[in-house]
């Protein structure tokens, strides 16, 4: 018989489906892959307030939030950052944005004038951005898309809330060099910058500041088509040298920064838009690809196998809401290399997920993760569970899997999100994976003004180490209330089959959490119970630990001092993680405090001291072939940290740690996001990592350096090369890559890729590959 809640998952997966079979809404773009958003919702459905009436431009209601009204064009913009056209002239501009920072609610300290326009294809933003400062003042050092340091530069930013939910919505942004940044939210969750759509922007430059024209296709959006619509509409501004964020509407000051810009509930309305009809869009997009490599890692080597490989991705609108994917011989050669880490720990360190296809539409398939749109950390520690983890498809003991087909549906479904992806991967002789298919599927409801709840299902038709099939399914609830209140909880369960189909391990096979976090600026509280099963497996999942339960709370304090000229906020932290094993002995406790002062320039200094207890049931090595002999160890250290504000020329984080390591000593010096901006184009990023170890069993060191250098031809074409050296894997490897985006979303690569065994009696070189990829996207 059927576990009562597995059949509750089957419901509503089925109830979802459901909607998801209703008739469908007008369609529109499959570009905007990335946010999921529902069908248009009219004023008063979300918070009971009356319908905007169209201003002569711009007007503000009792909170400030704007009503914008678009202006609509009978001829395209000449977008060439000019400003120029009889429109600027012949309409007033808006502006009167809000600081967040250093003065909340005060008037910005440089005047933005801006305009909103549309015609029949395209929505543009132009701006005329007033600046008392010299140009040689402005902070602006990036050209590659979709950096982090391009929100560290000067910039003006755009978001769209297309159907007026409040959830869910898309960004642009850039800054007086015309780089491109975009990224997409679901739900007010985290950014997926990955999404890279089709877009636009010319700037420019005149005596008191600069110009901006940014174009946006209506292809690229999903939106309900219609006259006389509203979207949901934000502008962000950063004035760096003076560390001050504005925004066309208020937002809570706990969101002090660039991250206010993912609250969609704040944004203002814009009105007056006659759109166009949203087509059932198609993209395809093929490629081509060369490749060379060497690897003697594999039995037998190969040398200069030359490969060619056909292959691309095929998207189509199902309607305004709902998005389907399919990937045919995926490849991707042009992801950059992992960075290498250091883990001193007994436990695995969970890698970023770098490759498109599995970024495109993340937010949809997060469980157990809360809702972060309060600037809490209500999502859980890295202790939670990951019951999708994408790098369990396509990578296997640092071997790349091959993926023969793929196939996803996201998007919206009324009130529910819905996220199905299934894949076929091939099979590798080095890492011994056999061919194995993979299954997830995902639906969420929305609940209140910005909650919702859920459920999961996960299979995975082989496991790792070839026994039978693994699922997963589970229930999760995600809340909000009010600006800084968040609460969530899930409950999983795992079965495995053996190779006789019968489950191997069906006791204490679940997993469950129950959070609570409260963050306003000044003061914070947050409180958590995690319970994790001794036979719980998640297969396409991540799993840090196993067999626990555990308790954490933690106090904050974080107080702005108005008088002071140097400072803007000290934060005090209090925090306690209990650790209990299926035995009910402790394993693991931690004690930590830390004070952080943050000064107006961003740069910031902190200090950290923490108190630990662990017991090792077995003996471990953090590494040099030392290894921890078993038994229960108190050990205290303390962390000092200093950041440069990347806004600086140079910029980056500094730490030295010291004090006692289970039973010896331990003093590292780390130094991470770095950056050292040589021109506007041209940036290298140092970064290291230095460990030295003393134990009774003997002493060692770790070493890890790495360099990245850029270059930004154009925000279209960059050049990049990663340089990394390890002593704790003995390698050293190299990654230089070259893009160049010739036509907007259509690109060319090229790839060198090599890594070598730097031990005296090694192999030396371990493989090497360089690789020659085209792609072109053909937009029906």
């Amino acid at each position: 018989m059927r576990d009562p809640i597995f059949c509750t998952c089957a419901a509503l997966l089925v109830s979802a489906a459901s909607a998801f079979a209703q008739p469908a809404a007008p369609a529109a773009s499959v570009s905007a892959g990335a946010a999921q958003v529902r069908t248009a919702v009219q004023p008063g459905e979300i918070d009971g307030s009356p319908a905007p009436i169209a201003p002569a431009t711009v007007t503000r209601d009792d909170r400030q939030r704007a009503t914008i009204r678009a202006i609509k064009l009978s001829a395209p913009l000449d977008l060439d950052g000019v400003l120029d056209e009889p429109v600027y002239t012949e309409n007033e501009p808006f502006g009167g944005f809000i600081q967040v920072v250093p003065i909340f609610n005060g008037e910005a300290t440089e005047r933005t004038d801006v305009w909103v326009t549309y015609d029949d294809t395209n929505i543009y933003v132009s701006a005329r951005v007033w600046d008392s400062a010299p140009p040689e003042r402005w902070v602006s050092n990036e050209l590659r898309r979709d950096t982090n340091q391009l929100r560290q530069n000067d910039h003006i930013a755009i978001a769209f809330d297309t159907f007026y939910d409040r959830r869910s919505g898309f960004m642009f942004y850039t800054n007086p060099l015309g780089a491109l940044a975009d990224y997409s939210v679901v739900d007010e969750g985290g950014s997926n910058t990955d999404w890279n759509p089709v877009w636009t922007n010319r700037t420019g430059r005149f005596d008191g500041g600069w110009t901006v024209e940014m174009s946006v296709p209506f292809k690229t959006l999903r939106y309900a088509s219609g006259t006389n619509r509203m979207w949901g509409f934000q502008m962000r501004r950063s004035i760096r040298r003076k560390n001050e964020w504005t925004y066309l509407n208020p937002v809570p000051q706990n969101l002090a920064g660039p991250q206010a810009l993912n609250r969609i509930s704040s944004y203002g309305t814009l009105v007056g838009l006659d759109l166009p009809p949203a087509s059932r869009n198609m993209e395809v997009k093929p490629y081509v690809l060369g490749r060379s490599t060497t690897d003697n890692v594999r039995v037998p080597p190969v040398s200069n196998d030359f490969e060619r490989l056909f292959g691309g991705d095929f998207k189509y609108g199902i309607n305004a809401n709902l998005t389907a994917d399919v990937t045919v011989n995926t490849d991707f050669a042009q992801v950059e290399v992992d960075e290498q880490q250091v883990n001193l720990t007994r436990f695995s360190l969970l890698l970023p997920e770098k490759r498109d296809f599995f970024l495109e539409g993340r937010g949809n398939f997060d469980f157990g993760r809360g809702n972060s749109g309060a600037g809490g950390n209500s999502g859980g520690t890295n202790d939670t569970p990951t019951l999708f983890y994408s790098r369990r498809i396509g990578l296997n003991r640092g071997r790349v899997i091959p993926i023969d087909v793929g196939g996803r549906v996201t998007g919206k479904a009324g009130k529910w999100g819905i996220g199905a992806v299934n894949i076929q991967g091939g099979d590798e002789d080095v890492s011994l994976t056999p061919s194995t298919n993979f299954t997830i599927l995902r639906a969420k409801r929305d609940v209140l003004r910005r909650s919702s709840i859920g459920a999961i299902f996960t299979n995975r038709s082989v496991v790792d180490n070839q026994v039978g099939a693994n699922q997963v399914y589970g229930l999760d609830a995600a809340l909000a209330f009010y600006q800084n209140i968040t609460a969530g909880a899930y409950w999983a369960r795992s079965q495995t089959e053996d190779l006789t189909g019968q489950d191997r391990f069906s006791n204490d096979a679940d997993s469950y959490q129950g959070r609570f976090d409260w963050s306003p600026d000044r003061y914070g509280v947050r409180a958590e119970y995690l319970k994790v099963g001794n036979n719980f497996r998640p297969e396409i999942g991540f799993l840090r630990r196993t067999n626990f339960e555990k308790a954490s709370a933690g106090l904050r304090f974080s107080p702005r001092p108005r008088a002071s000229r140097l400072v803007r906020k000290y934060t005090s932290e209090l925090g306690i993680d209990y650790y209990v094993n299926g035995n009910g002995s402790v394993e693991t406790r931690q004690q930590s405090a830390r004070f952080n002062t943050e000064f107006h320039t961003s740069d910031q200094i902190s200090i950290e001291a923490t108190n630990n207890y662990e017991a090792l049931f077995t003996r471990f090595s953090p590494g040099g072939g030392v290894f921890i002999p078993a038994g229960g160890y108190n050990f205290r250290d303390a962390t000092l940290t200093y950041t440069a504000g990347q806004q600086r020329r140079f910029s980056g984080t500094l730490s030295v740690n010291a004090g006692e390591f289970y039973d010896g000593n331990i003093v590292a010096v780390n130094l991470g996001t770095a950056r050292v901006a040589i021109l506007k184009q041209f940036s290298i990023e140092p970064s290291f990592s230095i460990n030295r170890i003393d134990l009774p069993g003997g002493e060692f060191t770790t070493k890890l350096f790495r360099s990245r250098a850029d270059y930004g031809f154009s925000p279209r074409m960059f050049a990049s090369a990663l340089l990394q050296y390890s002593t704790s894997d003995n390698t050293f490897s190299s990654n230089v890559r070259f893009r160049w985006e010739y036509i907007p979303g259509s690109e060319f690569f090229l790839v060198w890729t090599d890594e070598h065994d730097t031990r005296a009696n090694g192999t030396g070189l371990r493989n090497r590959a360089f690789v020659m990829k085209l792609t072109r996207l053909v937009r029906f």
